[in-house]
């Protein structure tokens, strides 16, 4: 099986993750994405998140029209509030599979700059592939930065929406052609101002956030 994580904090879930998700598990072939909230994300511990209990719920909401997305309970809050490492996630999931199955993480062009500041990121390159959707214009130098010097350097290969750099134990894939300018802050702003954002996130998504008051303040 092909199966890929993809996390954050979701806060909310929008058009722009399920596009990613689709063109990737379209170009990958993957069987399974997992998507998993975060709980206690360590680089957002300041900031104020919606609880856990809402962002999994619009999750699950938005995952229900397509049978390869799955809701993931991998990074539910854990007693006291010890923080949810991606590394901890990945080795996880990755243990749980068969030899032959393949892993990727999903995961957008900012994320994945900053994955030299993630707890053991090196070894993350062990556990699995990489796909970063990439932004207009971007080139693949800086992505290429990120790869652990360790790993034994190779080409981009593909053409297109997807470009692979070999390491010695994956591929750091670059996904282009999926870009949709929408972030989840400009949907929080927009329901605390009272604007629709119909187009910006599912049905359900929406009447979710309606129902429960969410976003009300920013």
């Amino acid at each position: 099986m092909n199966i890929a994580l993809f996390g954050g904090t979701f806060d909310p879930i929008h058009a722009g993750h399920l596009r990613a998700a689709k063109v990737a598990a379209r170009k990958f072939r993957l069987d399974r994405i997992l998507f998993v909230p975060s709980g206690n994300p360590p680089h957002k511990r300041r900031d104020r998140l919606t609880p856990f209990a809402h962002r999994f719920a619009m999750v699950a909401l938005a995952c229900q029209r397509d049978l390869r997305f799955v809701p993931s309970l991998l990074e539910a809050p854990r007693p006291g509030r010890q923080p949810h490492y991606s590394i901890e996630t990945a080795r996880a999931v990755r243990e749980s599979l068969a030899p032959a199955d393949n892993l990727y993480f999903l995961l957008g062009l900012d994320a994945f700059l900053d994955l030299p500041h993630w707890k053991d990121y090196r070894h993350l390159f062990d556990l699995m592939d990489f796909i970063v959707v990439t932004r207009p214009g971007f080139g693949s130098a800086e992505i290429l930065k990120v790869v652990p010097r360790s790993r034994a350097p190779g080409e981009i290969r593909g053409s297109g929406a997807v470009g692979a750099r070999k390491t010695r134990r994956g591929a750091v894939h670059v996904l282009r052609g999926v870009h949709v300018p929408v972030a989840s802050r400009d949907i929080r702003e927009a329901v605390a101002t009272r604007r629709r954002v119909t187009s910006l996130v599912p049905p359900l998504v929406e009447e979710y956030i309606r129902k429960e008051g969410l976003y009300t303040s920013v």
